[in-house]
C-alpha cells in the first residue's frame, strides 16, 4: 500500500500497526482529522499488525519495508523529501527520535510533533541500566528539537519533563480520541463465547499485552481469591511473551478450568460491555485506553493506582475503584465489590465520553499540530 502522490498535509510515523493502544489511538486520530478535511498520511516502519486491516478506506499508508524502526530511517528521510508535508507526528519513544533525526536529515521545514504514550521504565540487571541510560541520552539529545512535545496524560507529561529536562509547561497534554461512536456499535456486536450465556457466572475482563507491563500474575492470583468466595470467570485477551507462564500460574491455582486466553480479539468491545467488572492491574501505564473505554461502555472498573493515568481518569476513584500496585488482597476485595455493586452512573460515562470523545480530541491535536 502506497500514497497515491497527492499532496499531504500531515505524516503520522509509527513502527507497525500491532496491537497496541498507541496504534488505536493514532488510527482514531487519523480518521478524525482526515473528517475534518486533513490530508493524512500514514508511515510505518514495517506495515504489518493486527490493526492493518482497520485502517479506515481511503488513508494512504506507506510500507518502508525495514526491520526495525532504527532501520527505517533512510527510507522516512527521502519520503519526507519527496513529500514535503507540513506536518510530521510520531508516537513511542524509539519512533519520535527516528522521526526528529529524519527531518533534520532530509532538510525540509516540516514541523515534528512527537507524542509520547507512556511513563518510562527500564529494566532490571547492569544491561538494561546502561540500554536505559543510552536511551535517555539520546531522548534529551532528540526532544529538544521537536517543534511541541504531546504527553497522553499528567503523570506522563510531568515524566517527561524530567526525563528530557524541559520546562513542564512546555509539554502538551492531549488525551486519547478513544471513545468512539465505532466503540459504541462495536460493543453492541453479537458476541459468540458460551461464558456470556445467561444464567452464566459474572466474568471479569482484562486487555492488553501479556508482558510484565500489565502484572497478570497479581489478577490471577486476586482471582483465585475471588473464585474461593463465589462462582466467577477470568477472560484475558490479548497475546505476549508471558502466555506460558500465567497459563502454567492458574494451573497451580487450581482455576485453570474458569481462565480464558484466546488471544488479541479484533472486537475487544463486545466483551467489555458484557463484563461483570474490567479489572487494570499494570504496573504501569501512561493513559490506558481500555480503562477508559470499558468505563465508557458503563462497565464497572477496578485499577491500579499505578503511574500513570488510572487516577487521572478515574477522578482521584470517583468512577470506579484505585487499588495499590500488586496489592492481590486489596484488588480481590475491590473486584467482588465491584461485582456486587452498581453500574458506573450515566454521569459518569458522558464525563468519560466528554474528556475522551474522538471530536474534542481531534480539535485539540490541530491546534497543536497547527492544521486549523
Amino acid at each position: 500500500m502506497q500514497g497515491k502522490g497527492m499532496p499531504v498535509d500531515l505524516v503520522i510515523y509509527l513502527p507497525s500497526l500491532e496491537g497496541g493502544g498507541a496504534e488505536r489511538a493514532m488510527l482514531d486520530l487519523a480518521r478524525g482529522l482526515s473528517s475534518h478535511g486533513v490530508r493524512v498520511e500514514l508511515v510505518l516502519a514495517r506495515a504489518e499488525g493486527a490493526y492493518l486491516e482497520q485502517v479506515p478506506e481511503g488513508l494512504p499508508v506507506v510500507d518502508l519495508g525495514a526491520a526495525r524502526v532504527l532501520a527505517s530511517l533512510p527510507a522516512l528521510v527521502r519520503h519526507l523529501r519527496q513529500r514535503k508535508p507540513e506536518v510530521l507526528l510520531s508516537t513511542l519513544s524509539h519512533a519520535n527520535i527516528v522521526a526528529l533525526w529524519a527531518r533534520r536529515l532530509a532538510r525540509v521545514p516540516t514541523r515534528v510533533v512527537v507524542r509520547q504514550a507512556n511513563t518510562s521504565r527500564v529494566g532490571e540487571g547492569r544491561r538494561a541500566s546502561l540500554r536505559g541510560a543510552l536511551h535517555r541520552t539520546l531522548l534529551r539529545r532528540s526532544y529538544r528539537s521537536a517543534h511541541a512535545l504531546v504527553a497522553v496524560s499528567e503523570g506522563v507529561a510531568s515524566d517527561v519533563a524530567r526525563l528530557v529536562g524541559v520546562p513542564r509547561e512546555h509539554i502538551q497534554v492531549l488525551y486519547n480520541p478513544v471513545v468512539t461512536a465505532e466503540l459504541v456499535s462495536m460493543s453492541e456486536a453479537p458476541l459468540d463465547h458460551p461464558w456470556f450465556s445467561v444464567g452464566e457466572p459474572p466474568v471479569i475482563l482484562g486487555v492488553g499485552r501479556l508482558t510484565k507491563q500489565k502484572d497478570f500474575p497479581t489478577l490471577l492470583r486476586a482471582f483465585a481469591e475471588v473464585r474461593a468466595q463465589r462462582a466467577a470467570r477470568l477472560l484475558l485477551l490479548g497475546k505476549g511473551e508471558d502466555e506460558g507462564e500465567l497459563r502454567a500460574l492458574a494451573g497451580e491455582l487450581g482455576v485453570e478450568d474458569d481462565v480464558d486466553m484466546p488471544g488479541f480479539a479484533d472486537n475487544p468491545f463486545a466483551f467489555m460491555r458484557r463484563a461483570a467488572v474490567f479489572v487494570l492491574s499494570s504496573r504501569w501505564e501512561g493513559l490506558p485506553n481500555a480503562l477508559i473505554q470499558a468505563l465508557a461502555l458503563g462497565t464497572p472498573v477496578v485499577a491500579t493506582d499505578c503511574p500513570s493515568g488510572p487516577r487521572e481518569i478515574l477522578e482521584d476513584g470517583r468512577w470506579g475503584r484505585l487499588v495499590p500496585v500488586g496489592d492481590v488482597r486489596q484488588m480481590t476485595q475491590a473486584i467482588l465489590a465491584a461485582i456486587e455493586g452498581p453500574t458506573p452512573s450515566p454521569q459518569a460515562q458522558a464525563q468519560v465520553r466528554e474528556r475522551f470523545g474522538l471530536d474534542a480530541v481531534v480539535q485539540q491535536y490541530m491546534h497543536v499540530l497547527g492544521l486549523r
